[in-house]
């Protein structure tokens, strides 16, 4: 199968549920943001300077928990800001897990192999001595942290430990070039990589989560797809560089740079994703074939952006993850005071200004999956892709020359 079936399983009788119900909308996945606070600054990220007077502020523990209960959405992406900064990410993630929901730690990586060794010294025994000499091997760890791990983990309180449910999220925004410049530090794709394999070596479910801007040419997702596919990734979530306000008014005055030059329209989205029906078929990629079709330029589909609900530290974020006009209090009262017709583009005609070049994944992907914008045997397309032959790993990823950084 390209999903376990489990998750599939879950996501699909979520919807089935609210439809026979009559249920006109929903929530499909929550984007629940502890915290804005980051140890990167990368170009076209508007958050942190969107809730620069709130870096501080965190979201309680509880109140995390209350608002996935008060959606009901099956899946929880943890985001923020970098959610690995949280200090109750692990309890975050553990009480999460034991609502039932799938979770997503949407990470840059960054702290991850700190995580990762936190989990092996709360885990090791002799009997995985070779299990670290391996790391060892790999440089995945290095000798002053193996000493670490024998000695056990000091600290009380949960860890993050593999499950079916859990993914670690990891933002991969192209091969080291392209992402050591969008995220304006060397270093960090190569990072990223090595938390990857120590993640996979430790038996967790990983995917990447990659935003394709103007300078991200074809040929490097294909080749960024084809790397992560040979190492092991488990799937890849794919979305278009999308000028929102915060991000452009950032680009502006924090860099001095022409927001156009960097994000691209809907008309170069297509042709960046003209492709991705192939991608699909070629590598796992999270979402539905009727998305991809939309990124392609093969139909056109209505924002639902009411199902990927933002919940941070200001309360219920609308209309969606990337434009703010109000907070409130509940999904509910924000699902009913919204009016969710003044936003997106319909049938070519665009609704505000703000969503022109807007086609990204936590407005369009749930209505691929709803059947929003139905055509004939959409449905069952879904449900081929997802229950269908899980692509093989790409042989080809062990040519790319994915450390291609030069100095800038």
């Amino acid at each position: 199968m390209r999903f376990p079936f489990a998750l599939s399983a879950k996501i699909a009788g979520h919807i089935i549920k609210h439809k026979l119900r009559g249920t006109p909308k929903f929530a499909m996945v929550l984007q629940l943001e502890p915290l804005h606070a980051c140890n990167l600054s990368c170009t076209g990220c508007g958050r942190i300077r969107e809730y620069s007077t709130s870096l501080k502020d965190s979201v309680p523990l509880d109140t995390c928990l209350a608002a996935a209960a008060e959606c009901g959405a099956p899946m929880v992406s943890i985001c923020g800001g970098e959610p690995l900064i949280y200090p109750q990410v692990e309890a975050l993630v553990e009480g999460l897990l034991a609502q039932g929901r799938i979770v997503y730690i949407c990470t840059n990586g960054v702290l991850m192999r700190r995580k990762l060794r936190d989990y092996l010294a709360h885990t090791h025994s002799p009997a995985r001595e070779g299990l670290l000499r391996r790391l060892l091997a790999e440089e995945l760890i290095t000798a002053s942290q193996a000493e670490t791990i024998r000695r056990g983990r000091t600290g009380e309180g949960p860890v993050i430990a593999p499950s079916r449910w859990l993914y670690w999220n990891v933002h991969i925004d192209g091969l080291e070039s392209t992402h050591d410049r969008i995220v304006e530090r060397e270093g960090v794709f190569r990072e990223c990589v090595a938390a990857i394999r120590l993640a996979k070596e430790l038996g967790f479910q990983v995917a990447t989560n990659t935003t394709v801007y103007r300078e991200t040419s074809v040929r490097e997702i294909e080749e960024m797809f084809a790397f992560f596919s040979w190492m092991g990734v488990d799937g890849h979530t794919i979305s278009p560089g999308y000028d929102y306000d915060a991000a452009k008014r950032d680009m502006a005055q924090r860099l001095g740079k022409r927001p156009e030059d960097f994000f691209l329209t809907r008309a170069m989205t297509r042709e960046k994703f003209a492709g991705i029906l192939d991608w699909g078929r070629r590598f796992t990629i999270f979402g539905t074939p009727v998305y991809q079709e939309f990124l392609a330029g093969r139909r056109e589909l209505t924002c639902s952006a009411w199902a990927i609900p933002t919940y941070n530290i200001k309360g219920w974020k609308a209309p969606c993850y990337l434009i703010t006009d109000d907070h409130y209090a509940g999904y509910g009262q924000m699902l009913e005071r919204v009016d969710w017709d003044r936003y997106g583009v319909v049938d070519g005609v665009v609704r505000d200004p703000r969503c022109e070049n807007c086609m990204v994944h936590c407005g369009y992907d749930p209505s691929g999956a709803l059947g929003t914008d139905y055509r004939r045997g959409d449905h069952w397309k879904n449900f081929i892709y997802n229950f269908g032959p899980r692509p093989p790993p790409a042989i080809e990823g062990q040519r790319v020359n994915a450390f291609n950084r030069t100095a800038s």
